[in-house]
């Protein structure tokens, strides 16, 4: 049976009603995977490798057209200079199907300007991977109270600007829960806890094929890795088999060759002889 899709009203209704499934995907076949798991929201990058993101713009495509009941949410790593910038990559977005663009590391100028402009908008508070030099690196952010105030303060200020959600980060969910309560918009706890509106994962941490250090915040409940690592060795087994039977001239196989009337053959045979 067809769900509806989360439209940005029905995304902005859900607070304080019911908790969101957001999961972050690579690639179609994880949305595909997660449109048939019924998961609310989808998130969704490109050609970002410092965050082990490695596939093309043309696959965001594909990935919406896996995803057809996902809301989704659609982002770049690349830095944004400017309100028009910022413009230009958003309408690319939702020109492929996007439903909300992902700003985290974008001024209040810029997030409100677009606002104007009727484009939604999500943003970032707590831990901002992108700038995590001005917090001292990726730490917890509001184990203090001034420094949990500095996050219900950031949030309060994004809302001002327009964006209607923002990810949560790594946020102790005591604070999260308040914030969460003292905000009208949407947010997405990444290691924040259950008092956020919604709970934001990586496919790849789900999934347990996390390269390098897997986040304290994800929670893993498949072990792809091994399985990825079975795969690779049944790979390499079938290239060797076939490297084994081109040299072996195991190719005249009735079953994947076709054939030829004896007569037919041999009337090439007189024919190829006056060449």
């Amino acid at each position: 049976m067809t769900r509806k899709k989360l439209t940005v009203y029905d995304y902005l209704k859900c607070k304080g009603k019911r908790q969101l499934s957001v999961l972050f995907v690579h690639n179609a076949e994880e949305a595909r995977a997660a449109d048939e798991a019924g998961i609310d929201m989808i998130c969704t990058s490109h050609d970002a490798p410092q965050f082990g993101i490695f596939n093309s713009f043309d696959e965001l495509i594909r990935i919406r057209e896996a995803a057809p009941n996902c809301f989704m949410q659609s982002g770049t790593a690349s830095n944004i200079a400017s309100e028009y910038d910022a413009m230009k990559v958003s309408h690319k977005y939702l020109e492929i199907g996007a439903d909300v663009i992902y700003g985290g590391n974008w001024s209040y100028k810029i997030i409100r300007g677009l606002r104007d402009e009727n484009i939604p908008i999500n943003s970032h508070v707590g831990l901002v991977p992108g700038k995590a030099t001005w917090i001292g690196g990726f730490r917890a952010i509001g184990k203090t109270a001034d420094e949990a105030i500095g996050v219900l303060q950031h949030t309060l200020e994004l809302q001002e600007a327009g964006a209607i959600g923002v990810e949560l980060e790594v946020v102790p969910p005591k604070v999260a829960e308040v914030i969460t309560k003292k905000v009208e918009i949407m947010t997405l706890s990444m290691g924040s806890g259950s008092g956020c509106d919604g709970q934001y994962l990586f496919a790849n941490d789900v999934l347990g094929y996390t390269d390098g250090h897997t986040p304290r915040h994800a929670r893993i409940y498949r072990n792809f890795k091994n399985e990825y690592a079975k795969l690779q060795a049944e790979r390499i087994l079938a290239f060797k088999e076939f490297h084994k039977d081109t040299i072996d001239k195991k190719f005249d196989d009735p079953k994947i060759t076709v054939g030829i009337e004896d007569n037919e053959f041999d009337r090439f045979l007189e024919l190829s002889n006056k060449f």
